[in-house]
């Protein structure tokens, strides 16, 4: 039976991935700072740590492990990265667990190891055009991320890399492009647009407004956790280092994405753009080099993982200590 460990196990993506694990057949030790707060995990061992902490980091990476899954980090929605009254904390935390994970990783000889990096590492200024971004894995440099969260990410790439070329650990590097999905935060600040679109449009009454961040017109893409998984899977079994993008190509203004809740939801709503926080102009996942080396990307429409995640998020509206089905 192959082991695993999963940093940040308590976390969306993270608790997605031990279920993954565990249908494979894994036994999988997860950490966090907290359990996931919207279903109970299914690792054999979860561990309550902090892992800015090296005694913590050496207490739960304590073997051998044939996999290693680093997803931990200070993190959240346009609402905490881009206010810029989180970079301290930000950067700081995410940068010593990866300091304190790779370093003992080496230590205990860790066969395998991923690094979720993140599409906020590309140069904003590639990013000004919503219609036309660049954010293909070679665009990188000259580097320019949009946030602190993004020069954090470009960082602890560079570390993990670092760590392979001088201590040959063998890792691999995704940059994640927004995923989404049920059991995920969609309330207090740290949400993301497709769970707070979601959240506010199961809220708001037939014939109300809701606000969204900005003029509406920025764009993105928004790949669904179970798509995401599948790619993360697919990259550790293969001979591919990275980094690669794990996104997808369908590319929606943030005005598009309300509207497709508002049409999943069935509601006469309407929209009102405000100021807030909203990041580079437009982003989208270049899936070129993914196709390259795994023969695969992801490929789902957008509007089919909506619907899953609005049907969860709208059941916790209504009674928020119901845990949906829904997966």
């Amino acid at each position: 039976m192959k082991k695993a460990l999963v940093c940040g196990a308590g976390g969306f993506i993270g608790g997605h991935l031990v279920e993954r694990l565990k249908s494979e057949g894994y036994w999988v030790r997860g950490v966090d700072l907290k359990e996931n707060e919207y279903r109970k995990t299914s690792a054999d061992d979860f561990v309550i740590g902090d892992l800015t902490n090296p005694v913590v980091v050496a207490m739960v990476l304590d073997q051998s492990f044939d996999e290693v899954y680093q997803l931990a980090a200070d993190m959240g929605g346009a609402g905490y990265i881009f206010t810029g009254d989180n970079d301290a904390n930000v950067m700081h935390n995410s940068a010593t667990i990866n300091l304190n994970v790779a370093n003992q990783a080496v230590k205990v000889g860790v066969k395998k190891l991923f690094y979720s990096s993140s599409a906020c590492m590309y140069p904003a200024y590639n990013q000004e055009d919503p219609n036309n971004p660049k954010c293909s894995e070679e665009s990188a440099y000259p580097a320019a991320p949009d946030s602190e969260y993004g020069w954090e990410k470009l960082f602890s790439e560079r570390l993990y890399l670092a760590y392979n070329r001088n201590y040959g650990l063998n890792v691999r590097v995704a940059r994640f492009h927004n995923i989404f999905g049920p059991y995920g935060t969609y309330t207090g600040g740290k949400e993301k647009a497709p769970a707070a679109m979601c959240r506010k449009i199961a809220e708001v009454e037939q014939g109300g407004t809701i606000e969204v961040w900005g003029d509406g017109k920025q764009t993105r893409s928004f790949l669904y956790i179970d798509e995401c998984l599948e790619a993360v899977r697919r990259l550790m079994e293969s001979d591919f280092m990275g980094p690669v993008n794990i996104g997808s190509e369908e590319m929606v203004s943030i005005n598009q994405l309300a509207q497709m809740v508002i049409g999943i939801a069935g509601k006469d709503v309407s929209i009102k753009n405000i100021d807030g926080p909203t990041g580079v102009r437009g982003r989208n996942s270049d899936n070129k080099l993914i196709r390259e080396k795994l023969n695969w990307a992801p490929s789902e429409p957008l509007i089919e993982g909506l619907t899953r995640t609005y049907s969860w998020i709208s059941q916790k509206v209504k009674k928020p200590e119901a845990v949906s089905a829904v997966s």
